[in-house]
């Protein structure tokens, strides 16, 4: 495969840009679900299908990419080959089904304990990104893995106690053990999306990395417009803009907003796998975790107890940890040295390396 990057400057600063992409979508989608929900929304097949309705956003990259391969006498309208294309649209449809079953905890339970909830996503990675694709895991790696992991277990100290006025303990125990599966679920979605990129059988570029993302997102979005016709969702949308405790105008923004912001999730998501790893993705994804608390308590006024901030500790040192053994490991790369035997885990193994 290749990356289409000539340069490691340029491969880290793409890497950087998507995971700036990644932390807007990642701290941004559940805010703003949160919002439709605590201001009268209820539809939650409505509330999923955003989390990838915005994929017409890809649309525009793809169209200037097209342009591009144009000026170089090259007319080819799509990269994508028959292999990579089913492979997306079944990664998709698992998409789908956790778009429902997080959007059921967000509409359940308070963001600060959906986001606890979420950061166990790390540790299914973890065992998935070493079952599917070998992942190497070295003494830094690992130690970031246990650190954000005690971080999340540490915020769950004080959970039991938010449930919202109203919620009744079927529906918060419902929504809590929705939003785990949800976890788990994406933690296999990402390593599966690194596998096929292995078994592609084609060189890789980031215009064909977006094609992925739009067929993904589109079989996503297309599963969860069948939920929302059984429900009826498009029906009562406009009866429920009407009634947003906020107002009708508002309500739309807010539905733009999720669409915008989870679409950055998503791109930022298949951007951090392609230029680095589906842990790397994990690991981005954990980190933010006590961000996106801290925003919780200032635009929603959840409670920040000390665990928060012990949480936000560990996050900040695990996640320290995890860059530099990637810093030293590509020191030794380039050194033609490989990592010690007390680092390494696994055997490595490279994402442009062409699959058989």
């Amino acid at each position: 495969m290749e990356y289409g990057v000539n340069t490691g400057a340029m491969k880290n600063l793409f890497l950087a840009i998507n995971c700036v992409i990644l932390a807007i979508g990642n701290c941004g989608g559940p805010l703003v679900m949160r919002l439709y929900f605590i201001r009268g929304g209820k539809r939650i097949w409505f509330t999923s299908w955003l989390e990838t309705g915005g994929f017409p956003i890809i649309l525009l990259p793809l169209l200037a990419a097209y342009m591009r391969r144009r000026r170089r006498n090259s007319t080819q309208l799509f990269l994508m080959k028959p292999r990579l294309f089913f492979g997306s649209a079944a990664i998709g449809i698992l998409t789908g089904l956790d778009d429902y079953l997080y959007a059921y905890g967000v509409a359940k339970i308070p963001i600060s304990t959906c986001a606890l909830i979420v950061a166990t996503h790390l540790c299914f990675t973890a065992v998935f990104a070493f079952l599917l694709v070998k992942q190497r895991f070295t003494a830094y790696s690992v130690n970031a893995v246990v650190l954000l992991t005690v971080g999340a277990v540490v915020l769950g100290l004080h959970a039991g106690g938010d449930r919202p006025d109203g919620e009744t303990n079927k529906e918060y125990f419902l929504g809590f053990f929705m939003t785990m599966a949800a976890a788990a679920l994406y933690g296999l979605i990402l390593p599966l999306v690194e596998l096929m990129y292995l078994k592609a059988k084609q060189a890789l570029s980031y215009s064909l990395v977006l094609e992925v993302q739009l067929v993904m997102c589109f079989f996503a979005t297309a599963f969860c417009t069948v939920g929302m016709l059984i429900d009826n969702d498009l029906q009562a949308i406009p009866r429920e803009a009407k009634e947003y405790q906020v107002g009708e105008a508002k309500y739309y923004l807010v539905v733009i907003c999720s669409a915008i912001l989870w679409q950055c999730f998503f791109l930022g998501v298949v951007g951090v796998i392609f230029y680095s790893s589906s842990l790397l993705s994990g690991i981005v994804i954990t980190v933010l975790l006590p961000l996106t608390q801290l925003l919780a308590v200032v635009f929603y006024h959840e409670k920040f107890q000390p665990e928060k901030g012990v949480s936000l500790f560990l996050a900040v040192w695990g996640f320290i940890s995890y860059l530099f053994g990637e810093i030293k490991s590509s020191k030794n790369s380039n050194n033609g040295m490989m990592p010690s035997e007390t680092e390494m885990i696994d055997e490595p193994r490279h994402i442009g390396a062409a699959a058989s």
